[in-house]
């Protein structure tokens, strides 16, 4: 009976365990959500958008250019762990101008397109995410670019200076 009772206690806290380790879920994206870096509403700027999750905060933090969430991420100082990162899945938005409120995909299992000289929300070249390799390689067959994982996107795609002058097409 001990060795019962011993071994349901250990199930119960490798259970509780695993659920303390399950990632928040994305946040649906308000009216009332503020960009990290630029404190600018993410919601009156078109193109993909970012949320990072960080431990012990009980709001994600948001990104009105999915550059801007890669930058975060490629930035060692951080507030806190991350738990989760979310980004717009662009296949499933209604358009560019409209990039969703709910179609949030983990960003470790999108494809980004980087380097398709498209502007993002806030007018810097942006990073797109898609759900799908197919959606990727579509949006690359009109607007260029290549297809990675997060994991291989280049630092200067996120971290090197905007060119101005740089003339950036915003896509329907």
């Amino acid at each position: 009976m001990t060795r019962l009772v011993l071994m349901a206690l250990i199930a119960l806290a490798a259970c509780k365990e695993e659920q303390a380790a399950a990632p928040p879920d994305p946040v649906d994206l308000t009216e009332t959500a503020l960009s990290y870096f630029c404190q600018m509403n993410v919601a009156e700027h078109g193109g993909p958008k970012g949320q990072i999750h960080l431990e012990g905060y009980p709001a994600p933090l948001f990104f009105a250019q999915v550059r801007d969430m890669v930058a975060y991420l490629k930035s060692p100082e951080r507030d806190a762990e991350i738990t989760a990162v979310y980004v717009s899945d662009m296949g499933a938005a209604p358009s560019w101008h409209e990039p969703g409120i709910s179609n949030w995909i983990t960003a470790d299992q999108a494809t980004f397109v980087v380097g398709a000289g498209v502007a993002g929300g806030m007018g810097a070249p942006e990073i797109v995410p898609f759900a799908t390799p197919d959606a990727a390689a579509r949006f690359i067959e009109t607007y260029g670019g290549t297809a990675l994982p997060l994991t291989d996107i280049p630092d200067d795609a996120a971290l090197g200076p905007v060119d101005l002058t740089q003339s950036l097409e915003t896509p329907a």
